[in-house]
């Protein structure tokens, strides 16, 4: 087993940190909450005071941090001078592309390696070690990369160079933005066409209709499999982190050149909800927004 640091230790990052040092890993834990420091500690980690110590020595320094420029403050002030030489450093935040393929080279010239590894799954997955993995990066640190990232989840895809993990987690979450929206959409209309939305659902999810976000997420409480809809809409995906993906998304869409106007008009929705002050709300939420007719 490795020895780990393990910077970030929120609601994602928490889980991950304890499903490694769950492995064996000696995981070295920092987080700029006493919390959530207290969390990793009763969860096996060692609590350490700074960044430049959870890094120190680490075969592996795995980050997990609101924006890419966290990601770069911490790479450059105490990442680098203090991993072991060699080490590959994980980082699965959710940033831009540009920025990770920067700090990818920056890292290479220190003499160590880089992956984006940007998750998928939400906090349940990431307590359970079910998340999957979307990786950017060279071959080599592919595969120093994916034992520490297959001990924190069920799938870890390979996307290509660095930069194509955020790529393609962009790309998801623009396309669940969009379809959730759509889901709500869709549940709002059948209700008032005298549909019961338990039928509906039945009907949609074995139908070309169907998707994720209708068959495992469903927006509406008491229908579908269990999701935050059951809870008041709590816990699950905040809108303010799918807001945050959305304007990733079209950040990148301007940059290429790409006509995204399903995604520019689910950003617009989600903008609005969160204005509106919910952007603490899992953002299936959004369907309560609909159902008031406050769409814009």
């Amino acid at each position: 087993m490795a020895r780990v640091g393990f910077i970030g230790l929120g609601n994602m990052g928490g889980g991950m940190a304890a499903n490694l040092a769950k492995a064996g890993h000696d995981v070295h834990a920092f987080d700029l909450s006493e919390e959530a420091l207290a969390r990793a500690s009763a969860a096996g980690c060692l609590a350490v005071g700074s960044a430049a110590e959870a890094a120190k020595g680490a075969e592996a320094v795995v980050t997990m941090l609101p924006a890419g420029r966290h990601v770069t403050q911490v790479y450059e002030e105490s990442v680098f001078g203090a991993a072991q030489p060699g080490a590959i450093l994980i980082d699965c935040s959710t940033i831009d592309v540009s920025t990770a393929r920067r700090n990818a080279d920056a890292a290479q010239a220190k003499g160590l390696l880089a992956v984006d590894a940007p998750v998928s799954g939400g906090i349940a997955a990431a307590a359970g070690g079910t998340l999957t993995f979307m990786v950017g990066g060279g071959d080599a640190a592919f595969e120093k990369a994916e034992p520490f990232l297959s001990d924190m989840g069920k799938a870890v895809i390979h996307a290509g160079g660095n930069g194509a993990g955020q790529a393609a987690k962009i790309c998801n979450n623009m396309l669940l933005g969009a379809t959730m929206v759509a889901t709500c959409e869709a549940f709002l209309l059948a209700r008032k066409l005298g549909l019961d939305p338990q039928t509906f659902y039945d009907i949609s999810s074995v139908s070309s209709g169907q998707s994720w976000s209708m068959t495992s997420y469903a927006p509406l409480p008491g229908v579908g499999p269990q999701s935050p809809a059951d809870n008041d809409y709590a816990g699950g995906f905040a809108a303010a982190l799918m807001l945050k993906d959305l304007k990733l998304a079209m950040e990148a869409a301007e940059g290429a050149n790409v006509a995204t106007p399903m995604g520019a008009r689910a950003a617009e929705l989600y903008t609005k909800f969160a204005d509106q002050g919910h952007a603490g709300m899992d953002f299936s939420g959004i369907i309560r927004m609909l159902e008031a007719g406050g769409e814009g």
